[in-house]
């Protein structure tokens, strides 16, 4: 027996993450972040089977891993980073205690005893203030970057293509040239085809934005049908060619007809351009923190900011408000300064009415 495996923990583990795969419909990265949780267990276990947990063993497993230290920081690691750990390990021990062979060894409260202490739970699962850029500093990236070269006419389009819909890397990425459709000014984020969270199909409308914008990402869109003569099939936002292939010695930085393996590049882009701005980076997720303070502040009725909200494929507008809405604390301030220099609004009430009954649509 290996030091490092043991066999009835391999076969089990096996079975774990095809249930979370299959039947929960897990991506393979989220069962790899459980599968290194529990690896984590075994190790501190000497490899040893599974059937031994006890709450004895449980609260030992806790400590070690709360007096854990990064290899190369030296930090403690984080509270959310043990939250999340534990989280893992304890849902596999529940399952493992409704498992034929398990269900006599281990008893499914067994598994409360890897719950983090009270006080590290609400510092884990605190919500803090997501930074993203206001329009006028995604203004002075686009106009900082370069649009003389295709790639350069690439990067220039993808951030303002972001700033338009809000779209998510992972299927900004995966766009094909057919999923735009310009007569309708919108694109369909089509499962079948392109990552979207959840594997949800929706169609996303470009928002009335800054103009210069859409006429950025529709210059990138015809240049790619008329110059370089694409086809509805080949990638929106194509890939760099590689350096290690053999004709770019007289086309470095050229573009392939092919989609990014994943998002990276897609970050690499936006760092450099915030970069080369004279700004701290933004990742293209904090674009739709800015696109919904922008919604609040031009929607005028609940049903606007419902439609706006649908744009980003969420089926209720509270989803927005609370993973988007965040007021900054600046914001927050004025509001609360500005409220005690007015009188009540009549109308407040009905506003709120029809923003609880759109929700619930």
């Amino acid at each position: 027996m290996s030091k490092r495996h043991h066999p009835s923990n391999v076969r089990i583990k096996r079975d774990y993450f095809a249930f979370l795969k299959e039947a929960k419909g897990h991506s393979e990265s989220t069962v790899d972040a459980v599968a290194s949780a529990i690896a984590g267990y075994e190790c501190f276990t000497g490899w040893a089977d599974l059937r031994t947990f006890s709450p004895e063993l449980a609260a030992q497993y806790k400590r070690s891993v709360l007096t854990r230290v990064h290899p190369i920081t030296g930090e403690p690691f984080s509270s959310s980073t043990a939250y999340t750990t534990f989280g893992h390990v304890k849902r596999f021990i529940q399952w493992l205690s409704m498992q034929p062979g398990y269900r006599s060894r281990i008893k499914f409260s067994d598994a409360e005893y890897l719950n983090s202490a009270s006080n590290d739970a609400r510092i884990a699962t605190a919500k803090r203030e997501t930074v993203g850029p206001e329009m006028s500093q995604i203004m002075a990236i686009i106009g900082a970057m370069p649009h003389a070269t295709d790639v350069d006419k690439r990067n220039r389009a993808l951030i303002a293509f972001t700033t338009l819909t809000g779209a998510r890397d992972a299927a900004i990425r995966t766009f094909k040239l057919k999923h735009y459709d310009e007569a309708r000014r919108c694109i369909f984020q089509d499962a079948r085809e392109v990552k979207t969270k959840l594997a949800k199909s929706f169609v996303t409308f470009i928002l009335p934005v800054e103009k210069s914008l859409y006429e950025i990402f529709l210059e990138w869109v015809h240049f790619l049908r008329t110059q370089r003569d694409w086809s509805d099939e080949d990638p929106l936002f194509p890939a760099t060619k590689s350096s290690q292939e053999p004709d770019m010695l007289f086309g470095v930085g050229r573009l392939d007809r092919r989609h990014w393996a994943n998002a990276r590049p897609i970050c690499d882009i936006f760092r450099r351009a915030c970069r080369k701005a004279g700004l701290q980076y933004f990742n293209p997720h904090s674009f739709r923190n800015t696109l919904t303070r922008y919604g609040m502040s031009i929607c005028h009725s609940a049903e606007e900011f419902k439609a706006w909200s649908q744009n980003f494929g969420h089926d209720h507008v509270l989803t927005t408000f609370l993973s988007y809405g965040t007021v900054s604390e600046d914001r927050q301030r004025e509001l609360l300064e500005k409220l005690g220099e007015s009188r009540p609004d009549p109308g407040l009430e009905a506003a709120i009415r029809n923003l609880i009954e759109a929700t619930r649509k």
